[in-house]
């Protein structure tokens, strides 16, 4: 597994835990939500500012999100 794809694991997880839709999440971080779906893929490199506002939205540190990642196998 990539390191986009473990990101992308991580990242609808941790929103779908939240209850927020891919639509719902674009709209906070003002991206759009086919952007959402791609990162979740792991079809992108995302950026750390996108990746900031992200968790941001989420209401997850980086650091706690990183490490989630970290653990995915």
């Amino acid at each position: 597994m990539t390191i986009e794809e473990k990101f992308g694991a991580v990242l609808k997880s941790v929103r779908v835990s939240r209850g927020i839709s891919q639509e719902k999440l674009a709209f906070n971080v003002d991206l759009h939500r086919t952007y959402i779906g791609s990162v979740e893929r792991g079809e992108r490199n995302i950026s750390l500012k996108n990746i900031n506002l992200i968790c941001s939205a989420l209401e997850i540190s980086l650091s706690d999100f990183f490490k989630e990642v970290e653990n995915i196998d």
